[in-house]
């Protein structure tokens, strides 16, 4: 299935309370439906068109209201199929690090990936396990900080 490459769209600041609202009311749908695993909602007419009524499994209907959510909160949204294979670039984007730090990770044996003449291409899942773990290591890291500022009573708490 080909990948549609398309610019951004940024969200206006004007449509963030109508995202807000949006994410509540689908936020809200689901609760009433929690054990439900496909749901019909009715999409309203427009253009003169007749009301549509459509079947979706609930987790889509979760993943719309996430999505929603952060558009709300004024955050970028990008939807990338999980088999999908990025460029060096494009895996620097996701990560926001600079494309030759990408490359050293990929050389050092971090990150999975295939050359495609002499090109790299990333797998999305590889890329966010890599992401996940990274993260982990992170909040270990800072986790350890504070223990050892709080032993040693430089006023951080850890709450």
């Amino acid at each position: 299935m080909p990948v549609l490459e398309r610019e951004p769209v940024a969200l206006e600041e004007t449509l963030r309370p109508e995202a807000a609202a949006a994410a509540q009311q689908v936020s809200g749908y689901l609760a009433d439906r929690a054990d439900d695993s496909v749901s019909e909602i009715t999409l309203p007419a427009s253009n003169g068109h007749a009301e549509v009524a459509v079947r979706l499994p609930v987790k889509v209907l979760q993943l719309l209201a996430d999505i929603l959510q952060q558009m709300a909160a004024g955050r970028a949204v990008t939807i990338v199929p999980i088999h999908a294979e990025l460029t060096t670039q494009q895996a620097a984007e996701l990560l926001n690090v600079s494309r030759p730090y990408v490359v050293k990770l990929l050389e050092a044996g971090e990150i999975p990936y295939r050359t495609v003449g002499p090109r790299r291409r990333i797998r999305f899942d590889d890329l966010m396990a890599y992401k996940r773990r990274d993260d982990d290591h992170r909040r270990a890291v800072a986790r350890e900080l504070t223990r050892d500022a709080e032993e040693l009573g430089l006023g951080y708490d850890a709450t």
